[in-house]
């Protein structure tokens, strides 16, 4: 967190403690008229003189301080409150609260703020108590538009998106994540909410609707003044300067923290830690299936028609193994992992199938159900690291949030499994570490706190969409081991998703290959690398880099979109060895050994 400049704040926090203080500061009364003594200059006991009245200056400039930023933080602070309220409703839930809250401010947005204060105003009498509800009224629009508007560029992310596969409820996903990103926004309408609260209520005043007399007020003040600026220019000067010089201070405050709690404004500098030796891939386990997925489809409306990106997607992993999910992108391997975890976009749903964990058909739950089940036995790990964590909290406070959403921990306790969770995933300094922000941790370390979150509540299912993509060579090997050591430590079924088949070589007991969507090719990782049976598999294989050096070879044109499939086999444009038939039919996924099957009715040419 960067140091809070210390100007703005005793700037703001003088006038704030003078204006809560001046009862006791023994001023002379500010109602009291002595019209012997009126436009006297300043004297020992009158520092500023007296006006019209006789009234002392100073000490009606001090309650007046004191009526004005009362009536300012009391509007504004509603204001602030039920826009972050309706604003984050709104943009999260959407439907009819997003409704709701957007064409209702439409409505207050429609009238003039000046000529709608005028008439409440005049209707309901002047004075605080009404000024407070009124103001509050006329910024709660701005509120509601900045945090709207700041959900939903935030919603989207990806460490909104993890924090819903780690099990979090949107309560909690909107006030520990969603929240804290819009903050610096709000403050902001904050700072121009309180300093417009006070032009507005002496604006008010000042015409007479607004602090009733004899109160004190700035705007009274500056009103009185006018009259008599020829006698005493000096009676419109002193509220005058305390008004510029309060809304500049408020300013210059909001601005300094703002700054100071948003770490998308923070220079850092990226640390690089020692990782663990590489250690050996053993062999996968034996046992029943943890997941076991059949025939699963999704489905996404479009104004063409309904598409199917996935389509009869049938696997099983079992616990202690990795299967590896290869293909090119677009082939629906990320939209299989996120319909598994019930994470697609609201666009796309799932048309058909069953994915089968511990008994439940992840497919049919509710959310409510699904969320208990993130983050605790199924877990997700994500591409990009840096957009998957939050940038507002440090990596320890979001790993305890997800040990504390999935079970009754202090936060004490919740803080010391987090270091162990970190020494555990290889960070060195783990009690540093947890202090750092996402920023300021290299790729690799970055990547380490995303699986010490997901092992947290040691998952039987791990969903892992390439998480080595971002990373160099060195330290994706690294995070591999680690993955390997973990899934036999944990015995803990492990879904690898990724385009590089390096990768599926170094890490993966089976194969499951994908394309436009569907399966083509499934079996033990070292056979199907060593005799693939379908020739986009083959394909894949010759476009990988080559130890020799040699110049890989690309696969010819692109995978086809979902809703311009070819009518017989979908790879069948792309391929050298297609037939008549293969453009005729969509051939099936047929088992051709134990553990081997393909969709390829030329496959034994391959073979």
């Amino acid at each position: 967190m960067r140091r809070l400049r210390r100007g703005p704040v005793i700037f703001v926090a003088a006038i704030a403690l003078i204006a809560l203080a001046v009862p006791w500061l023994h001023l002379p009364d500010p109602l009291h008229i002595d019209v012997a003594h009126q436009f006297s200059p300043s004297s020992f006991i009158h520092l500023l003189g007296q006006d019209e009245y006789g009234r002392d200056v100073l000490s009606r400039l001090l309650y007046g301080a004191r009526t004005s930023l009362v009536i300012a933080a009391a509007s504004a602070s509603l204001a602030c409150l039920f826009g972050v309220v309706l604003g984050l409703l709104g943009g999260y839930i959407g439907g009819i609260a997003e409704f709701l809250a957007v064409r209702s401010m439409d409505v207050v947005l429609c009238f003039p703020p000046l000529l709608l204060a005028l008439l409440i105003v005049t209707l309901l009498g002047p004075g605080a108590r009404t000024l407070i509800p009124v103001l509050a009224v006329l910024y709660l629009p701005g509120f509601v538009r900045v945090v709207y508007a700041g959900v939903l560029s935030v919603r989207s992310q990806d460490y909104v998106e993890a924090m819903r596969a780690l099990g979090a409820g949107p309560l909690r996903i909107m006030l520990r994540t969603i929240l804290p990103n819009v903050a610096g926004p709000v403050l902001v309408q904050f700072s121009l909410a309180a300093s417009s609260a006070v032009v507005l209520e002496s604006g008010l005043s000042f015409l007479g609707l607004g602090v009733v007399p004899p109160a004190p007020s700035w705007g009274l003040m500056i009103g009185a003044a006018r009259a008599t600026m020829a006698q005493a220019p000096l009676l419109l000067l002193w509220p005058c300067a305390a008004l510029s010089l309060t809304i500049l201070a408020m300013n210059a405050l909001c601005d300094a923290l703002r700054d100071a709690v948003d770490p998308h404004t923070l220079p850092g500098r990226i640390r690089r830690g020692s990782s663990p030796a590489v250690l050996p891939i053993g062999q996968s386990a034996s046992g029943t299936s943890v997941l076991e997925v059949r025939n699963l489809s999704v489905a996404i409306a479009t104004p063409v028609g309904v598409i199917h990106p996935v389509r009869d997607v049938t696997f099983a992993v079992r616990a202690g193994e990795t299967l590896a999910i290869v293909g090119e992108s677009g082939s629906g391997k990320t939209l299989t992992g996120l319909a598994i975890m019930g994470l697609l976009p609201s666009a796309a749903r799932v048309s058909h199938g069953a994915a089968w964990l511990r008994g439940d058909n992840l497919l049919r739950l509710n959310e409510a159900t699904l969320r208990r089940l993130r983050g605790g036995i199924m877990a997700m790990v994500f591409q990009d690291p840096l957009s998957s964590l939050n940038p507002v909290h440090r990596v320890g406070a979001q790993i305890v949030e997800t040990l504390r959403a999935h079970g009754a921990m202090s936060r004490q306790a919740a803080r010391d499994e987090t270091v162990a969770l970190l020494a555990r995933v290889g960070m060195p300094d783990p009690r540093r570490r947890a202090r750092a922000f996402p920023h300021e941790l290299s790729g690799g370390m970055r990547q380490r706190v995303m699986i010490a979150m997901a092992i947290a509540n040691d998952p039987r299912l791990l969903i892992a969409d390439e998480p080595t993509t971002a990373l160099d060579v060195t330290i994706q090997a690294q995070v591999l081991d680690l993955l390997a050591d973990l899934r036999r430590e944990l015995g803990m079924a492990l879904v690898f998703i990724t385009h590089s088949l390096p990768v599926v070589a170094e890490i993966a007991d089976r194969v499951l290959v994908m394309y436009a969507g569907e399966i083509v090719e499934q079996g033990p990782a070292r056979e199907v690398f060593i005799a693939p049976l379908h020739p986009y598999t083959a394909a894949l294989l010759q476009s990988a880099p080559r130890e020799d050096a040699a110049l890989p070879l690309a696969i010819p044109g692109t995978v086809p979109l979902p809703h311009a499939l070819p009518p017989g086999c979908a790879f069948a444009p792309r391929c050298t060895l297609r037939g008549n038939a293969c453009e005729a039919q969509r051939p099936p996924l047929v088992e051709v050994a134990p553990g081997r099957a393909t969709r390829c009715l030329l496959w034994r040419e391959l073979a």
